[in-house]
């Protein structure tokens, strides 16, 4: 499993900080049971957030680029010998 970046650690944590304290005034709860599900909840909603932001695209790009100049120097390559 890859490590999270940067980016998915701090919107993780952002949500739930924002999620706890916007929980705990709307429900004005003051039980500690209603606390921890309030809690709980949140750093469920963290961790979705967390794990759907998308990866940075230079990863995707770097893992294609090699091979696409690869083949194209076997095509012109090939091209070369057949024309002899």
């Amino acid at each position: 499993m890859p490590r999270p970046t940067a980016a998915q650690l701090a919107y993780g944590s952002a949500t739930v900080v924002f999620a706890t304290v916007a929980m705990l005034l709307l429900s004005q709860t003051t039980t500690g049971l209603g606390v921890a599900v309030i809690g709980v909840a949140a750093l469920l909603l963290g961790l979705l957030v967390a794990m759907t932001v998308p990866l940075p695209r230079r990863a995707k790009a770097a893992a294609g680029s090699p091979t696409e100049p690869a083949a194209a120097s076997r095509d012109s390559a090939a091209r070369a010998t057949a024309g002899r």
